[in-house]
């Protein structure tokens, strides 16, 4: 596995808990920890993966479709029906 530039992971990390912090009410920390402990952030690091083809805004709603159904990839940006 390719890591991804830690520059970049930064930003999503930023965007994305902003996002979390914003919608859910979190702490900051806490919806760090949260979203660096998903599978969502571990597909972001994976730089195969090619997660960085999708905005800060998709990957909040791959990490939200992961909360509410257990997998990143039942959302619509990745699923393949």
């Amino acid at each position: 596995m390719r890591r991804l530039e830690p520059d970049i992971i930064d930003y999503y990390n930023q965007e994305v808990v902003k996002m979390i912090t914003e919608k859910y009410g979190m702490s900051q920390m806490d919806a760090f920890r949260d979203f660096v402990r998903s599978e969502t952030h571990e597909m972001l690091e994976n730089a195969d993966m090619g997660m960085t083809e999708f905005g800060a805004g998709a990957l909040f709603d791959i990490w939200e479709c992961e909360k509410i159904t257990g997998d990143p990839r039942n959302s619509v940006y990745i699923r393949y029906d």
